[in-house]
């Protein structure tokens, strides 16, 4: 059979999936009857280049982090054979706009590793260099390396930033509760090191093949504190290492020769600062030997151990084994508890005497292991911190899986076997060979293929185990989606409560969401937004406050993917700048005497406006303090263009009411929208107060009359509109006059053309089809949009049309000349720098340094974007 070729869509898809998992105390079990599905979404390959050449590295290096950037590293080779060691960052929504990295590192990249947060990443090497990237004016691709430490001449094998003591744990068995609390719970879990006060320190340790710990700390005042120790006294080769971190504060250490004859140990590493020195100690624990080496039938057809691995970073109790001959590997699952000691009967007569309570010791255990697989060429762990209980075992032997459950094998033949964690059995399948093969033939039997197959060299699974990339020998990097509803047969019902429950679980957490998008069929988007936001609702006042920003980026992300709701995609980014804008707005009023009451200028506006119904705004204005509401007039002149827009869209608001019946028109959920409607009522009175200090920062509009007092006519007929819909009220429809006075709205002023929807050329709403994508790195593809074009054309600019700032609402031409800098979610562009150095503007500013409105990364884009 000759070798498959990853790039060929043809070649893809699940088929039935071979027997692979067993427990280690029963006879080897059947396959599942019913396997969740995988398959292909996009890949992404180097372009041929005349001089230079990518090619992987070896070994080849892959991370994933919360926000959904993707690291890999390459060898750039040129034609006289120097390597240079690269490191590639990307974003899964833009994966051929690759940001490559030219390392520093002299000898191959082995680790990668993420924060947290998603922003740093750590780079280490078999030279013993650890370097620590981070974003350049927080762009997701923009980068550098600043501090660092260094082991010389000892390879890196293993390498992990330091727990923050932050542990959240995911509550499947409650995904039907009302509240937050009841399906996700914070974990009592004890940072690797603290500061004074209790607060995390920074830092990361690292193993080297020589068995010394490295432990680097971050000082707040950008120092490092690096310190080395031995794992034990009698030092001998690491071949392979993993690193996880326990609830008190501890960190474990499991170790390697590379030989499945010999124990895998595991240390106990404290770390503390001492005298402004970083202190390192560490302690042997229990060691265990492989099951494959115990068994005669099997003592010496598996002789390396080829993977360690924790089955979780904070999972310090649970390890997953792999041993491999030269055409066959087996995998185990073991597991630490405590045991109680066996004492003699002499000494239980004496008992009570001592103490009732008996002697306990920490014993590895085998929880399960599989049959003879084909040779594992990359393990990829989940990341998902679902809630593991005593009945997992049981549960596993049901067709009923979760995303997080299961961890991801790749093997030589170029498959990929989504595994239960714990059982190891089967729950999805993917192959990349066109041929088939039996389900029931042994591993160690099937036909060779005369060259080596293509097959993922790393892997990593998203945050959510709904997606996992691939890089393969060749270099091509590979994005595949996983069924949320792993074991059944693609249930819609089932789909969406898995969907829903991700997609809550993301907004608490605040972690990138696009994997889940991968899965959102258009038919399934109006669901998803009702049941989202009904679950929202029932959560606590000051949780909806954290979380009512997270949830409108949400919904506008998902509207995005159905033509039918792609109007109101414009709603929520419009709701969104809406809200920034208020509170920044507010925040700018300062009380006339500092021992005022508790409440501030911002919230008497809003109470009084809420009380009052007056139609007149100068009316309005008596009941205020205005001396409150003084500004410098070059502040006034520097928001003209914030408060601009204010007017403009209270303006396009009230000429559409007419139009209120057409669900399609942008701004129609505004008109139903009593808050939003109260928050433009409380800006129009603060525009009209400011107009009196700098008549000239007013909202500028084209009345057919001189003598047209447009701020007054515009917030009668918007009173109006909100005394239709208040919460304090009953609701009901605008009455006719309403109706006919905005009808003449048009004659009166003119309407402007508001910019509704940046252009975003991300990839996911072009997705929706499910057939694979080929794209090539550093080339921008044409691909046709999931949304007809008729609709996105009134709602977004045309690429040869002048260009917005859509934060600063500036105008930057055809042909921008400053720097910008584009979100990688919502495609909304604003300047690198500031054109205005008011104090005012700079508030503003600062609320969109490290994310966009929705809260997407940004791009630093090329002077020349289109």
């Amino acid at each position: 059979m000759a070798a498959p070729e990853l790039g060929r869509w043809g070649e893809y898809g699940p088929r039935p999936p071979a027997r692979l998992g067993a427990r280690a105390s029963q006879e080897p079990v059947t396959s599942l009857g019913t396997v969740g599905t995988m398959d292909l979404a996009y890949v992404c390959e180097w372009e041929k280049w005349p001089k230079s050449t990518h090619c992987p590295s070896v070994p080849l290096a892959c991370a994933w982090s919360c926000r959904n950037l993707i690291a890999f590293t390459t060898d750039l080779r040129n034609d006289d054979q120097d390597l240079t060691r690269m490191i590639h960052i990307l974003d899964t929504e833009h994966p051929w706009d690759v940001h490559s990295i030219s390392s520093g590192h002299s000898e191959a990249i082995t680790c990668l590793e993420w924060d947290q947060s998603g922003s740093r990443l750590l780079s280490a090497d078999a030279d013993g260099q650890i370097k620590c990237w981070n974003m350049v004016d927080h762009l997701a691709n923009s980068w550098e390396s600043r501090v660092g430490s260094l082991v010389e001449g000892d390879p890196i094998v293993a390498l992990s930033w330091l727990h923050n003591g932050v542990k959240l744990a995911l509550h499947v068995e409650k995904s039907g509760a009302s509240s937050f609390s009841e399906k996700f719970s914070r974990v009592k879990f004890s940072p690797s090191l603290t500061l004074f006060g209790g607060k995390p320190m920074e830092g990361w340790i690292a193993v080297t093949v020589s068995g010394l710990v490295t432990v680097s700390l971050l000082k707040p005042s950008g120092q490092v504190l690096t310190s080395t120790e031995s794992l034990c006294r009698l030092r001998g080769r690491v071949a392979l290492a993993d690193i996880a971190f326990t609830g008190g504060g501890n960190i474990v250490v499991a170790t390697a020769d590379g030989s499945s004859a010999l124990p895998v140990q595991f240390y106990k590493v404290c770390v503390s600062v001492v005298s402004e020195k970083c202190r390192i100690d560490t302690e042997i624990l229990p060691s265990l030997f492989m099951r494959c080496t115990t068994d005669p039938h099997r003592k010496d057809r598996f002789p390396a151990i080829t993977h360690l691995k924790f089955l979780a970073r904070d999972m310090s109790e649970q390890v997953l084994l792999c041993a491999s001959s030269q055409t066959s590997s087996l995998v185990e699952c073991w597991s630490l508890r405590k045991e109680g000691l066996p004492v003699n009967n002499i000494f239980q007569q004496i008992a009570p005497a001592v103490g009732d309570k008996q002697p306990m010791i920490l014993k590895w255990r085998i929880l399960s292991a599989t049959n003879d697989l084909d040779r594992v060429s990359a393990v990829a762990l989940p990341k998902l911190p679902v809630s593991l209980t005593n009945t997992d075992l049981k549960v596993a032997s049901d067709t009923q899986f979760y995303p997080g459950l299961g961890l991801a094998l790749a093997f030589h033949d170029g498959s990929v076997h989504i595994v239960h964690r714990l059982s190891l059995q089967t729950m999805a399948v993917f192959y990349s060979s066109a041929t088939p093969r039996s389900v029931d033939e042994p591993a160690i039997k099937r036909s060779r293929a005369t060259g080596p197959a293509v097959h993922f060299k790393a892997m990593q699974l998203s945050w959510t185990s709904l997606a996992l990339v691939g890089i393969d020998n060749h270099g091509k990097l590979s994005m595949l989606r996983i069924s949320p509803s792993m074991g059944h047969a693609l249930d819609v019902g089932l789909a969406l409560r898995h969907l829903l429950f991700l997609l809550e679980y993301c907004m608490v957490t605040g972690y990138d969401w696009w994997d889940i998008l991968l899965h959102v069929q258009p038919g399934m988007v109006q669901s998803l937004v009702e049941r989202l936001h009904e679950e929202y609702t029932r959560q606590k006042a000051a949780l909806q406050q954290v979380l009512s920003t997270r949830i409108l980026a949400m919904k506008a992300s998902l509207c995005r993917l159905s033509p039918c709701t792609v109007t109101r995609v414009c709603d929520y980014h419009t709701k969104l700048f809406l809200v920034a804008i208020s509170s920044t707005l507010k925040s700018l009023l300062r009380p006339h005497f500092l021992n005022t009451p508790d409440k501030s200028p911002g919230d008497r506006l809003a109470e009084m406006c809420a009380k009052t119904t007056d139609l007149d705004i100068d009316k309005v204005m008596i009941n205020l303090k205005t001396e409150e509401f003084v500004l410098d007039t070059n502040t006034l002149q520097a928001l003209q263009q914030l408060l601009q827009w204010v007017g403009d869209f209270v303006l396009y608001l009230l000429a559409s009411l007419p139009n209120q019946g057409s669900p399609l028109r942008p701004g129609h959920s505004f008109l139903r929208d009593g808050t939003s409607l109260g928050m433009l009522r409380e800006l129009m009175v603060v525009i009209r107060i400011w107009g009196l200090l700098k008549p000239s920062c007013l909202p500028v509009f084209t009345a057919t009359s001189d003598s047209q007092d447009s701020m007054s006519l515009l917030f009668r007929l918007l009173t109006k509109l909100w005394m239709c819909c208040r919460d304090e009220g009953p609701a009901s429809e605008p009455d006719d006059t309403l109706v006919d006075e905005c009808c003449l709205l048009p004659s009166q002023l003119l309407v402007p053309t508001l910019d509704w929807l940046p252009v975003s050329d991300g990839l996911v709403s072009r997705l929706q089809p499910k057939q694979p994508v080929r794209l090539h790195f550093g080339k921008a593809p044409m691909l046709p949009c999931s949304v007809p074009t008729s609709q996105l054309d009134s709602l977004a600019r045309a690429p040869g049309q002048p260009k917005i700032d859509h934060l600063r609402r500036l105008h930057l031409g055809t042909y921008p000349t400053e720097e910008c800098k584009a979100c990688a979610r919502c495609g909304c562009v604003t300047m690198l720098k500031s054109p205005n150095k008011t104090t005012a503007v700079k508030q503003w500013e600062q609320r969109w340094t490290k994310n966009c409105l929705c809260g997407g990364l940004w791009r630093k884009m090329p002077l020349s974007y289109s």
